[in-house]
């Protein structure tokens, strides 16, 4: 590293241990443990020291250390999404089976970390039905506190830099986790919030999880790596319907437009930051409409519009959009649904979403390749040939909206339509 760079030693202090005063744990998930595994969990956190090693995304690891990537011309990497405000790479850790249900994460970190840049390990938990929790942010001497208990947690370490600053450096890390009594996790109404929608185009560009931006793409970027799906996957997937009623599901593939640490469908309490917003209300859009802030983003740019979310190419035009505009978006992940499928079209195009069980009815909307859609019910109708094999069955995925099993994975048996 450059002599004159100033650099810190990055440990996470891990908080374990300390008993948090909350109401009796919801009962464990997930296959009893042995007695063996039970002693272990009371002798202290359970270890879990995942080597630098998967899928990247502007992150590179060499000689056992992870740092930014760089291009061939010597620029560091960043998300399209954001347009050159913040280079950020990201390092998939894959997922770990603790012998205990834990809800309670620590991450301590061994590195250097420039003045100005940071770095952070996302965790998130997988529940009894097979959904992820959000992803959270393990900060330094604050651990993650995951919904509720679970034996799977999932890890993936993001380095950040802003423009003209040296990026971090990691040489290792470990996960320490362990259960704490929490509240009962609240059931809620799914979030849905009405916002005003841009799109991103940058085709030929990298989305924050690595996916290639090509012509006619199917997804969207949200202003928050807490639900940012890894690449190829609909793990947050959301659905934004147009005033003239026509939907698209699709996955979240990016982090933009304007800040990075904005989950406004969150709760103030849960929010990131600008915790002083009423829920469903963007940063962005604040600043744009109400000077809050200064009128400037995270990064400190003039607000030029009040994007909440920004859409592909195939999307925006999917939707019948011709300008940047007002949509309502359901936030499909911040609530339990019975029955989940996903489309898969290995790059057919998108499974148009018709109004009645007929590939010849109407055309009243798009469900994009990997995104996961809410199953109600099923019903017979015309035969339809995809991934899935060949079906006469169709899925209703809202009233009066169809579409082919024959492009669902993994949908579970539903009911017949009434």
């Amino acid at each position: 590293m450059a002599a004159g760079v100033l650099t810190t030693a990055l440990t996470l202090a891990t908080a374990l241990g300390t008993p948090v005063a909350r109401a009796d744990p919801p009962p464990p998930l997930g296959a009893p443990a042995s007695r063996d595994d039970l002693r272990a969990a009371d002798e202290g956190p359970q270890r879990w020291a995942p080597p630098l090693a998967g899928m990247t995304t502007g992150v590179e690891v060499a000689q056992g250390t992870a740092r930014l990537s760089t291009t061939r011309d010597g620029t560091e990497t960043g998300p399209a999404a954001l347009r050159g405000a913040q280079r950020q790479g990201l390092l998939d850790l894959g997922a770990h089976q603790f012998a205990t249900p834990v809800n309670r994460v620590d991450a301590p970190v061994q590195g250097d970390v420039p003045a100005g840049s940071e770095v952070t390990v996302d965790v998130r938990g997988q529940d009894a039905d097979g959904q992820w929790s959000e992803w959270i942010p393990v900060a330094p001497g604050a651990p993650a506190i995951l919904p509720e208990p679970t034996r799977t947690v999932a890890a993936r370490l993001a380095l950040l830099a802003p423009a003209g600053v040296p990026g971090p450096v990691v040489r290792s890390l470990e996960v320490l986790a362990d259960q704490v009594p929490t509240d009962p996790r609240a059931i809620t109404p799914r979030a849905s919030y009405r916002v005003f929608a841009t799109r991103e185009g940058l085709v030929g560009g990298t989305t924050a999880n690595g996916h290639r931006i090509v012509a006619n793409d199917q997804f969207v970027a949200l202003p928050s790596r807490r639900a940012l799906s890894p690449k190829g996957r609909g793990d947050y997937s959301v659905r934004v319907c147009t005033d003239a009623g026509r939907c698209a599901t699709v996955p979240v593939w990016d982090v933009g437009p304007w800040n990075t640490k904005d989950d406004y469908w969150n709760p103030p309490a849960q929010r990131e930051q600008w915790k002083d917003l009423p829920q469903g209300r963007p940063q962005a859009q604040a600043a744009y409409e109400n000077r809050y802030n200064g009128g400037r983003d995270g990064f400190g740019r003039q607000v030029k519009n009040p994007a909440g979310i920004d859409l592909a190419d195939g999307t925006f035009w999917g939707l019948g959009l011709r300008t940047n505009a007002f949509v309502t978006v359901d936030y499909l992940w911040t609530a339990k649904s019975a029955a989940l499928g996903r489309a898969v079209t290995n790059g057919a195009g998108p499974v148009v979403e018709r109004a009645g069980a007929d590939a010849a009815a109407a055309d009243s909307g798009v469900v994009g390749d990997g995104a996961q859609v809410e199953v109600q019910c099923q019903v017979a109708g015309s035969t339809v040939a995809g991934t899935q094999g060949t079906s006469n069955l169709w899925l209703r995925t809202r009233p009066d909206r169809y579409v082919p099993a024959a492009w669902i994975q993994g949908a579970p048996p539903v009911p017949p339509c009434a």
